[in-house]
């Protein structure tokens, strides 16, 4: 066909129809929006009804299809799935990869990777499945099925599949979409089961999530996996040596090459100090952590969870489709309408069986009445078709009172399909009993619909019966206790103040050595004009040159300063002594009391209990006696940092010099232990475990066996519960029993004296062995019952075991307690254990101090005293 050829001036034809013009900006926000809604509606986002997102249930719509008892290729899989999934085989491999990894619905054979290292599985040619029988009990069900065409209208595929569990819930799903995430953690099979049931009867449960990887979990703010919720999830790290740690399970979300790469580079970064890494892990996890020399174990798990991917934080987002619209829930609005919607689907499924039952037991009656009756010989005269089906209907119609719904054409056309040869062989008796056995089904049927809750209930505990025991809960819940990071991290830069040009920071190599101190550390910086400042180290700063003490500060500081300073350049000399109490950074604080050239003439830190005597010496002036006084610091009452302070001498002063200075005196502490966060406190919080003085030890006993004696603090780390903590000073004993649960199953007693601080020992050489008892008593009695004679007789006796069992070493094996068969033992101690409640030291009292006058000489000042 020609061109048309339009002139090339004057007016276009005219059109018949309106050409209709789109902005591009319109044309862009109509297709984005398509784009979107088609990407959070069918590929990212799960649905509400069965959990699955539409990837994942043509996966399993398709291995059903090919589901005959036996291995499939997933390569073949995923070939049949492409019949229903238009994207290609690469987003099915890794879904179907993703499924076998759940160890839920499908059963895998060959290498599907490992979720531990991130190693990815074989090629779809080499690996295999099937589905569980879980997956062929719990989702599958043709006729409760609604099917859709396929994109290509070639095939029918499911709207959604008859899920009749919590699925969404119990594997988890991640999805991002455009302008929109989705992330519901999994939960524990058992749990979600056992919460159904709870929902089902009316009453109040709580879901935490349960993650294959194993891990700790504080799920304090979970708030029930809605949009702003957070939990905290950490490695588990145990103990092995005060030069070994050991990681056992790792967090969600990570894997042990990411795991070992963060501790890596907090290593180089100096937060812990590590020697040697060993990644042993295969089926299950093993990360061996070699400490460097004077790395306490303690800290650097501490400092582990704080500077390294050993603790991450995931936020889950719970999103789903429903009814064509993504919504936000918590699990517990996901896990009710899961148990509703289970519900209705036995229901559905309830009211199919007894459908199907009614028409075989109405087909049975019709074949009885049609053998029976003898109604198939009537038809023997007939000649057309028509008057065949005629007679068979006069024959039934007498009957047709005893049927639940009315005779049609279909049902007799049945009945002339029936052989003769079944004709022949009919056996009346068996009828009746198959019609009674049927009439039982629908009548257990009706009862389970009418008490439809009953059966759903019964359903879910049919399926912990069955299934619960293969699906153990993996991650342990627990509550994290905030630990300062200035307390793990690792001091490895040296801090130097240069009186010379006043600089502050550890990039100096010359001056006078302050502390060993970290990035985080502060500062408490004293000028001579009584001024106190908290700052932030850093590598140099510039402090001035009138400093009188530095140190570094923590929140927890208890030490005791002690200042004295004159008021004005003609005042009275001031003695107080203070703690610093709250403090802002960078801000000037004033010490004394704001009179113009005041200066500090004296200036000490001490520990609370110190004992600091010091001599004053006055001035000679015509008839003044007494030139030399004593003062002893520790009597003077500490006050607030803000107090004016007592006059020590109006009269001048020549010089102040210690004259004595004494250990602190040990004041001892209730030590408490928090059994829900494994953790020691100084808090009225917890288990009372004694009262100990700083330095002092406890003996840590484990379930295991596992011993150290350590100094308690904060971070002290526990992987479990310990056995006991025992309060134990140098040289005290310890006696100890366990039963060996070998082939004797003897209870062993072993005395010993701790000797060997900080070290890891276990105080039974075998490994299934129980702890029954320990203490720190001089005298331990054990009353033991025990059978005697032929008849078995129960006597008891007293075993005085601080006299029987001499003190061995730490890692002896023991002895045994009694060659008699033992029933049951009663301890006795005959004193207290050491470390409970005794009577504590009084504070000691503050007396006046009487003023002098005068004015002293420009004194010395001591550096950091």
């Amino acid at each position: 066909m020609a061109d048309t050829e339009y002139p090339a001036s004057g007016p276009e034809p005219e059109s018949h129809a309106e050409t209709q013009i789109t902005a591009l900006s319109g044309m862009y926000q109509n297709y984005f929006l398509d784009y979107a809604s088609y990407v959070i509606l069918e590929r990212a986002v799960p649905a509400l009804e069965d959990g699955l997102k539409p990837v994942q249930r043509r996966i399993l719509h398709s291995m059903w299809e090919l589901e005959d008892g036996r291995y499939n290729k997933v390569a073949n899989i995923v070939g049949n799935t492409m019949k229903y999934h238009p994207h290609g085989d690469a987003s099915i491999t890794d879904a179907i990869v993703q499924l076998g990894q759940r160890e839920l619905l499908i059963d895998t054979q060959g290498n599907w990777g490992n979720i531990f290292t991130g190693d990815s599985a074989a090629a779809p040619r080499y690996i295999e499945a099937r589905l569980t029988p879980l997956a062929l009990d719990t989702v599958y069900h043709p006729k409760l099925t609604e099917w859709q065409p396929s994109y290509d209208g070639r095939n029918k595929e499911p709207v959604a599949l008859p899920v009749r569990f919590p699925l969404l819930l119990a594997q988890g799903v991640e999805g991002i979409a455009v302008g929109l995430a989705c992330k519901i953690l999994p939960h524990n099979f058992r749990e979600l089961c056992e919460a159904c049931i709870l929902v089902l009867q009316g009453k109040p449960f709580q879901l935490f999530p349960d993650f294959p990887t194993g891990g700790l979990a504080d799920c304090s703010r979970y708030q029930d996996g809605r949009r702003g919720g957070r939990i905290r999830v950490r490695a588990k790290l145990t103990i092995i040596d005060h030069k070994t740690l050991c990681i056992t399970e790792i967090p969600y979300g990570t894997t042990t090459d990411s795991l070992i790469e963060s501790i890596l580079g907090a290593s180089e970064k100096g937060k812990i100090k590590i020697k040697k890494i060993e990644d042993n892990t295969a089926e299950r996890v093993e990360i061996l952590l070699h400490l460097a020399p004077g790395a306490a174990p303690d800290t650097t798990v501490e400092a582990l969870y704080a500077f390294t991917d050993c603790e991450v934080s995931l936020s889950p987002n719970a999103c789903v489709i429903y009814k064509g619209k993504p919504v936000f829930l918590g699990v517990s609005d996901i896990l009710r309408f899961s148990a509703e919607n289970t519900r209705q689907l036995l229901e559905k499924e309830l009211q199919i069986k007894l459908g199907e039952l009614q028409e075989a037991h109405l087909f049975a009656s019709l074949e009885k009445i049609f053998i029976e009756e003898k109604i198939y010989r009537h038809i023997e005269e007939c000649e057309t078709w028509d008057s065949v089906l005629q007679t068979i209907e006069k024959g039934l119609r007498p009957f047709a009172g005893q049927f639940y719904r009315p005779i049609t054409q279909e049902d007799v056309v049945r009945l002339t399909e029936i052989r003769i040869k079944r004709i022949s062989r009919y056996d009346a008796r068996k009828a009746d009993e198959a019609l009674k056995a049927l009439e039982k089904s629908m009548s257990e049927t009706r009862r389970h619909l009418e008490r439809i809750n009953e059966y759903t209930i019964r359903w879910f505990e049919k399926l912990l019966k069955t299934y619960g025991a293969k699906h153990p809960r993996k991650t342990e819940l627990a509550e994290f206790d905030s630990v300062a990071l200035k307390k793990i991290v690792q001091r490895n830069e040296k801090l130097y103040y240069d009186k010379e040009s006043g600089f502050l920071g550890w990039g100096l190599k010359t001056g006078r050595f302050v502390a060993d101190c970290s990035e985080l550390d502060d500062v408490l910086i004293f000028t001579d004009h009584g001024q106190l400042i908290l700052s932030r180290v850093e590598e140099k700063k510039f402090v001035g040159k009138n400093i009188v003490h530095l140190c570094l500060w923590h929140r927890d500081d208890d030490t005791i300063y002690t200042m004295i300073f004159r008021d004005g350049k003609q005042g009275p000399y001031v003695l107080k002594r203070f703690r610093t109490g709250g403090i802002t950074r960078d801000k000037v604080y004033d010490l004394t009391r704001g009179t113009p050239g005041s200066s500090v003439v004296y200036f000490t830190a001490q520990a609370p209990g110190t004992k600091e005597i010091i001599t004053v010496h006055l001035k000679p002036k015509p008839r003044l006696k007494k030139l030399v006084f004593d003062v002893a610091l520790d009597e003077v009452a500490v006050r607030q940092r803000d107090s004016q302070g007592l006059i020590l001498s109006r009269l001048p002063i020549r010089k102040i010099v210690r004259k004595s200075l004494g250990q602190a005196q040990a004041e001892k502490k209730p030590l408490w232990f928090d059994d829900t966060i494994r953790r020691f406190s100084f808090t009225e919080k917890g288990r009372l475990v004694g009262y100990l003085a700083p330095g002092e030890r406890v003996l840590v006993v484990g379930r295991n066996g596992l011993a150290r004696w350590i100094v308690p603090e904060p971070t002290t780390y526990f992987d479990e519960n310990p056995f006991a903590l025992l309060p134990c000073p140098p040289g005290n004993p310890v006696t100890f029993i366990y039963k060996s649960q070998g082939s004797s199953s003897d209870y062993m007693v072993k005395r010993f004296i701790p000797e060997t601080p900080d070290k890891i020992y276990t105080l039974f050489p075998d490994e299934e062995a129980e702890p029954v008892f320990i203490s720190a008593a001089p005298e331990v009695v054990a009353e033991i019952t025990f059978e005697f004679g032929r008849h078995r007789e129960l006597r008891k006796e007293s075993i005085p075991l601080h006299q029987m069992f001499p003190i061995k070493s730490e890692t002896a094996k023991g002895s045994r307690l009694s060659t008699k068969p033992v029933k049951d033992i009663v301890f006795t101690t005959f004193t207290q254990d050491a470390g409970l409640p005794t009577s504590q030291p009084e504070s000691p009292s503050a007396e006046e101090i009487i003023p002098v006058e005068d004015t002293p000489p420009p004194p010395e000042l001591n550096f950091g005293e």
